[in-house]
């Protein structure tokens, strides 16, 4: 295999292949786009500002903003220079901030805008300089630019002058955990980790992925899994979108891509709320579209596991007719090739309805500290149940009690700042997970929970909560759900309503605030039968037979929600307590 390059010199490589259209961004319903050249012009602009500005190889410089078109061209820019990109997401708490500043002694700070700018420096002492993305004059990022140096005759050679002497394994992106108790970890990634993860993960010969396709990205930059699809859109010469979740079905209609990774809440979010448009059209489709729905599943898991009857056969011809047939080009996703799940486990039913409106999902599995693809599905080889097989150069194995081990070129140079006996490696350089899974006889990976969130019942079975939080999610009246019960007969849910689906199903008043929903019997009775038909077919000791229902959704902003929309177990088991406790009352 020929040897990798670092990061500067595979961003300019491959935006060197002329592109009208390389970045382009929609923002309140309009699009703006930059061809190839443009992106890589702008890039060099932001090394050349920070080079003017005395930051160099090995410089921290951070970004705390959200997704738009600058975050790329500003990250591309970072990684010119020869600095180290230091992402945060623009959720991130003002602590966390100050302490991921200081720990990274970050020279520089881009954000969206004054008001960011103001509030950083405000709250944080000793702040570095900081630049907005969306201020016009001094202190603006369209400023800092126009004011770096002029390009000069040679700027190729300015720029692989910026590069001299970076090697592979030097550290690239420094990107911080989110923490749930005590301060976020910097993991250390190196350029040969993310270019080799990105070649191995986006290989145009098993990826399927062709010059000149749209890919869209959702999830947030500062996440590693968005930071590392960006990089294989430029990979495989993609027209790469960018949109925000609160336009996203907006947008899809009129980007239409072929490529799309999201992360089970929101493939869930998309499946509730076409039932629920229907539900709210009312008449024939009311009731047409959940059938047809509940029919394309249960087609798709007979195809799979056995063979499906002839009336099953002829119910699934209708529903594809009249329903399920219509719903990609609804959604703007009548030109997808496949979509990519990952960051937290998809439960085969959401696979197997999202396969019943004709979309294939590719399930991935990784984390922050390995670039962060493991394994991945491919459309060739696409084993549902599975997160994959692993991706080229990397090895997975099982250890003894079920931890996942990886080793390959894709994992972490290790955590920032942490003494060697804090790093999570075995003595043989095995890279501990911390998740359990399995592997079948073909290599594929099965991943059944966080090692630690394992907990056991009074009567001695273990049981891993998200296996039972995913089979609970298949209700379109459940928004998030946490499943716990250590010490307990037997396991409980903390639950989340889809208010707007159980105010309709229940036809309660517009004027019911979710506190006092959560009050309410009709809501609690609803909630209880929905958590029993959905872990019905677990095992009997994983049966949920109790539940505690949260006042308000769960957000990102106060902490209980990861970016990816991921509950963050500890800080809600804290905060909830004694709403957990009494589900354990007698009723």
């Amino acid at each position: 295999m020929n040897e990798l390059p670092t990061l500067p010199a595979f961003i300019a490589e491959h935006l060197a292949r002329p592109r009208p259209t390389a970045l382009a961004e929609r923002r309140d319903g309009r699009t703006a786009s930059l061809g190839s050249a443009d992106v890589h012009r702008r890039a060099a602009a932001v090394a050349r500002a920070l080079r003017a500005r005395g930051i160099g190889r090995g410089d921290r410089v951070a970004i705390l903003a959200n997704n738009r078109v600058d975050w790329l061209i500003a990250d591309f820019g970072i990684l010119y220079a020869g600095a180290v990109v230091v992402p945060m997401f623009a959720t991130t708490a003002d602590d966390q901030i100050a302490f991921i500043l200081a720990d990274s002694e970050a020279k520089l700070l881009f954000v969206d805008d004054a008001a960011v700018a103001e509030r950083v420096r405000t709250a944080i002492p000793n702040t570095p300089p900081v630049v907005a993305f969306d201020v016009s004059g001094t202190g603006g990022f369209a400023s800092f630019v126009s004011d770096a140096p002029p390009a000069g005759d040679d700027e190729e050679g300015a720029l692989a002058s910026y590069r001299e002497g970076i090697a592979l394994d030097d550290l690239a992106v420094l990107i911080y955990t989110s923490g749930t108790t005590g301060q976020p970890k910097g993991v250390m990634l190196s350029h040969r980790n993310i270019v080799s993860d990105v070649t191995g993960a986006f290989d145009p010969q098993t990826s399927g992925l062709r010059e000149g396709q749209i890919g869209l990205s959702v999830l947030p930059f500062a996440h590693i899994y968005e930071h590392t699809d960006a990089l294989g859109y430029l990979y495989n010469a993609l027209v790469h979108y960018v949109t925000t979740p609160e336009r996203l079905l907006e947008d899809l209609r009129a980007i239409r891509p072929h490529y799309v990774a999201f992360v089970p809440r929101i493939f869930e979010r998309l499946i509730a709320g076409i039932i629920g448009s229907a539900r709210a059209a009312g008449g024939l489709r009311r009731r047409l579209v959940p059938w047809a729905l509940a029919v394309g599943t249960e087609y798709e898991r007979a195809v799979r596991d056995g063979k499906p009857s002839p009336a099953l056969r002829l119910q699934h011809a209708v529903a594809r007719k009249l329903v399920l047939s219509k719903i990609p080009a609804t959604l703007g996703l009548d030109r997808l090739v496949y979509f990519v799940s990952g960051s937290a486990p998809l439960h085969r039913d959401t696979a197997l309805t999202l396969a019943a409106m004709g979309f294939t999902v590719l399930e991935g599995y990784g984390l922050t500290e390995t670039s962060p693809v493991v394994t991945v599905n491919q459309p060739a080889d696409n084993v549902l149940g599975t997160v994959g097989l692993p991706v080229r150069g990397v090895e997975v194995k099982i250890a003894d009690d079920g931890e996942v081990l990886v080793k390959g070129p894709n994992v972490m140079l290790g955590y920032y700042h942490l003494p060697p006996e804090e790093q999570p490696f075995t003595a043989d350089g095995w890279f501990q997970t911390g998740d359990i899974g399995t592997l079948d006889e073909h290599g594929h990976l099965s991943i059944t929970d966080r090692k630690k969130e394992l907990f056991k019942t009074s009567g001695g079975k273990w049981i891993a909560p998200s296996r039972v939080e995913s089979a609970i999610k298949r209700s379109i009246y459940v928004g998030q759900v946490l499943v716990y019960g250590n010490n307990r007969p037997h396991p409980a849910a903390l639950v989340a309503p889809n208010w707007d689906l159980v105010r309709a199903k229940l036809e309660l008043p517009a004027t019911m605030t979710s506190a006092e929903m959560a009050a309410d019997p009709r809501v609690r009775e609803l909630m209880l039968r929905e958590v029993r038909n959905n872990t019905a077919d677990l095992a009997r000791y994983e049966h949920v037979e109790r539940v505690a229902i949260l006042p308000r959704d769960p957000t990102i902003e106060d902490g209980e929600l990861s970016p990816t929309l991921k509950l963050k177990r500890r800080v809600v088991e804290q905060r909830y307590a004694d709403l957990m406790a009494h589900a354990y009352s007698p009723q």
